[in-house]
Parts: C-alpha cells; structure tokens; sequence
C-alpha cells in the first residue's frame, strides 16, 4: 500500500499530456527564431571585424537592423542579444522534439520552460517599445524574432491551463481548453497593436510593404 500510495504521488507529478501540435510549433518556432539570432549574429560578427558595409537586412532609415545592433539596447547583458538567441531558442526545439517523441515532463519542468518563455516575451516587448520609441527603426530580423516569441509565450500559458499544470481543478482545464483555439488570434491582436504603434509613430507601414514588395 506504501509502495503504490508512492508511486501514484510520483505519478501526479508528471503531466500526463503530449501537446503534438504545441510541440510541432515549438520546433518550428525555435528554428525560425535561432536562423533570426543567427542572421543578426552575422552581420554583428561583420561590424566588429571593421566592415563598413550595410547590414543585409538594412532597407532603410526606419526599417533597418544596424542602429538595433549597434545601440545599447543591442546588448543588454553586456554581449549581443542575438547570442541569446542562439541558445535560448534551442529550448524549444529540444522540448518539441522530446514531446513528439514520446516524453512527458513534470510540473516543475513545465513552470521552468514557462520561466523562460515569459522572460523572452518580456524582453521582446521591452525591446519593441525600444525600437520603436527610441531607436526609431524596425529591425527585420527583430521582428522575425517578435512573429515567432508572441504566440510561443500564449501557446504555452494556455498549454500550462489545459494539461493542470496551473490547477488540476476541472474548471481551469476547461479555460485552457477553450483558449487554444483564441491563441492565433491573441497572437494577431498583438501583432495588430505593435503595427498601429509603428505606424503612429514611425509611419511604418508604406514603408514596410516597399521593403515586401
């Protein structure tokens, strides 16, 4: 009886769910993201050997990824943000692909991802206020960081309701559960605000579409 009452503790630790889509999506946000930080970790590769060429992603005075690089915002921690890219987003990929491949991880393991998550959703908005109201200029391979970190940040929040990571109580399953379908258009809303920011004070918009088409 103290073997099984052990056992069935153990048990409640893990959460018992393969989220396949949430995890197809990880992968796929983590490579996105990584080839981003890669990118940018090039070009500022390219400026520290002295090259005075334009960054590949320089378009424009607005939209531009030289000003974010060489700013103070470019390295908050006192070394190129892209390096966190270059780590950070392979937490994702590696959670993904161990999901599909079969793994379940208990509760801690889910706050602590999650720990991650909101720390980089954070940063992102911290740095998209900064882009925007400080830096003047969108940096494309930043805002290929932002397309991808936003709806990772809801997805997971929602996942962490839905599989009783939050509470096991019935009624917070149900929450996360009927969310799942709103995180698209969290994420869309969100991206809808950061435009209308952009474009209020950037005129950012005619200027983005010159760079698409």
């Amino acid at each position: 009886m103290q073997t099984d009452a052990i056992i069935a503790i153990m048990h409640s630790r893990v959460i018992d769910s393969r989220p396949k889509i949430l995890a197809i999506w990880l992968v796929v946000a983590g490579v996105v993201g990584w080839i981003a930080a890669f990118a940018l970790t090039l070009d500022k590769l390219d400026k520290a050997a002295g090259s005075t060429a334009a960054a590949s992603c320089d378009f424009s005075i607005v939209v531009q990824c030289s000003a974010n690089l060489d700013s103070a915002q470019g390295s908050v921690f006192g070394f190129p943000n892209p390096l966190l890219g270059l780590t950070g987003w392979m937490a994702p990929i590696v959670v993904g692909m161990a999901i599909l491949a079969g793994a379940r991880f208990a509760r801690w393991f889910w706050w602590a991802f999650f720990a991650g998550i909101t720390f980089a959703f954070g940063f992102v908005l911290w740095l998209i206020s900064q882009s925007i109201y400080v830096l003047g200029t969108l940096c494309p391979w930043c805002m290929v960081t932002w397309l991808v970190t936003i709806p990772t940040f809801y997805a997971v929040a929602v996942h962490l309701l839905r599989a009783g990571v939050v509470s096991d109580h019935p009624r917070a399953r149900a929450v996360g559960t009927a969310l799942s379908a709103w995180v698209p258009l969290m994420a869309f809303v969100t991206y809808l605000v950061v435009l209308l920011l952009a474009q209020m004070r950037l005129d950012a918009i005619p200027q983005l579409i010159d760079v698409i088409f």
